[in-house]
C-alpha cells in the first residue's frame, strides 16, 4: 500500500444527520456516541441526527460531535486493518488525530474537546468576534495588510490554508477593514458563520485554564507521527505535544505548510476521516497537478466501502 496519511475535519464540516449511517450499522458505533454522551452531558445522537443545527453549531456541542463522527469513522477504518503513516487533524480535528496515535486516550480525547469548546464559549459570550476566509492573496499579502491595520483593533490570521485561502480572525471591525483593503487587492471576502474570532487573542483567556486543563490529561509517546498545526511538524515528547496543543488554541493553523510536510514526506494517499469534505477540497487546491496522489473521503457508509476496497 502507497504512503497514506488521514486527516480530520473540524468546526465547518458538521451537517445535521452526521455520522447516521455508520450509527445505525455498527455496535462499536452506538458504544462510543454513548460514551461521548455519558463524559459531555450531552446527546451527541441526537445532535448529530436531529440537530437542529442552531443547537449544534454551538461550539460546546459542536465540539464533541464532530470528535464523535470523526472517531466513528476512524474506528470502522482501523477495523479494516488500514495503518496510515501519518496523521494530521485541522484545528479541532487535531484532537482526532492525537487519540487515533494513541496520544491521548478516547475518553481523555472528549474530555479535552468538550473542555475546549466550553472555554472557547465563555470567551466569545466575552468578545464579540467575527472570522472571515480571504480569498485570492497569498499569506504575506494578507500580513501586510493585518500590518497597516494593527491600531483599529484586533485582527490576526486564523487559518493558511490553501497558498491562497487565508482566514483571518478578531474583532468585527478590524476583520471587516482587512476584508476591505484585500477586497481592493483583487481577492474575495467570504464571512465565516462562527460564534467566535477562534484562534486570536479575543479568545486568550481561555488559554492559561486550557493549559492547567492539560496538565490533568495523560500525553503518550505516538505510535503514528502527527503533524501539529502550530509547527506543521512532528514531536515523539508528550511533554512537547502537551504544550503545543496549549498553543493551538490561539495560534495559526498552519494547514498548507501541514499538507506540503505530508508531500515532503511522499504521501501518496489522503483520507480525510470525518463529515464532509473540505479537507478533501482544500487538497485539490493544495497539490500540484503532476503530484502523484488519490484523495479520498470516508464520511458515509459508501464512501467507507469505496476507501477500504481500493485501500487493501
Amino acid at each position: 500500500m502507497k504512503k497514506t496519511a488521514f486527516l480530520f475535519p473540524g468546526q465547518g464540516s458538521h451537517s445535521v444527520g452526521m455520522g447516521f449511517d455508520f450509527y445505525q450499522e455498527f455496535v462499536f458505533v452506538k458504544e462510543l456516541f454513548e460514551m461521548v454522551s455519558e463524559i459531555c452531558k450531552i446527546n451527541i445522537p441526537d445532535l448529530c441526527f436531529k440537530g437542529p443545527m442552531e443547537e449544534l453549531t454551538k461550539t460546546i456541542n459542536l465540539q464533541p460531535s464532530v470528535t464523535a463522527v470523526n472517531l466513528a469513522c476512524l474506528t470502522a477504518v482501523e477495523k479494516e486493518g488500514i495503518i496510515p503513516a501519518f496523521l494530521a487533524g485541522h484545528s479541532l480535528g487535531e484532537y482526532s488525530a492525537l487519540s487515533a496515535a494513541g496520544v491521548i486516550s478516547r475518553e481523555d480525547t472528549f474530555r479535552l474537546v468538550y473542555k475546549r469548546g466550553e472555554l472557547m464559549h465563555r470567551e466569545s459570550v466575552k468578545h464579540k468576534g467575527a472570522m472571515h476566509a480571504i480569498i485570492g492573496l497569498p499569506v504575506e499579502d494578507i500580513e501586510r495588510i493585518i500590518a497597516e491595520v494593527k491600531n483599529e483593533g484586533i485582527v490576526s490570521v486564523a487559518n493558511h490554508n490553501t497558498k491562497t485561502q487565508i482566514v483571518i480572525t478578531g474583532e468585527p471591525e478590524a476583520v471587516n477593514k482587512v476584508s476591505s483593503l484585500a477586497s481592493a487587492k483583487g481577492a474575495k471576502p467570504v464571512p465565516l458563520n462562527v460564534s467566535g474570532a477562534w484562534h486570536s487573542k479575543l479568545i486568550k483567556g481561555a488559554e492559561d485554564d486550557f493549559k492547567k486543563y492539560l496538565e490533568s490529561i495523560t500525553f503518550n509517546k505516538p505510535a503514528i507521527p502527527v503533524i501539529h498545526n502550530v509547527t506543521a511538524d512532528v514531536s515523539s515528547d508528550p511533554s512537547e505535544t502537551r504544550v503545543l496543543m496549549g498553543k493551538q488554541l490561539c495560534s495559526p493553523v498552519k494547514w498548507f505548510d501541514s499538507i506540503k510536510r505530508l508531500m515532503d514526506e511522499e504521501v501518496e494517499i489522503f483520507a480525510e476521516i470525518g463529515p464532509g469534505r473540505v479537507l478533501a477540497g482544500l487538497l485539490n487546491k493544495i497539490l500540484p497537478k503532476d503530484y502523484p496522489h488519490k484523495t479520498y473521503t470516508v464520511n458515509s457508509l459508501k464512501s467507507f466501502e469505496n476507501f477500504i476496497k481500493e485501500a487493501k
